[in-house]
């Protein structure tokens, strides 16, 4: 896993499918709230979670990166 994700063509691809992933309405809301409300709670209070001193953006491309492995593999959008 950590190997792709240093994989251009992996965070290519991941960029392509993110915002279909997300419009798609094969994809219920109940799994884009788990990539969005995650993402905007690290955004808005990252001081809340002080043990972990990972950037903002690092935090919201590991969030992508999961959602869409997660989205293609249950629901194939």
């Amino acid at each position: 896993m950590f190997k792709r994700l240093g994989s251009l063509r992996q965070w290519g691809h991941v960029f392509q499918r993110i915002i279909p992933l997300l419009r798609s309405s094969r994809v219920p809301l109940g799994e884009k709230l788990l990539f969005i409300v995650p993402a905007l709670v690290y955004w808005i209070a990252p001081d809340l979670m002080p043990l972990m001193p990972i950037d903002d953006i690092a935090v919201t491309l590991l969030l992508m990166n999961w959602f869409t492995e997660r989205a293609e593999r249950k629901y194939g959008a």
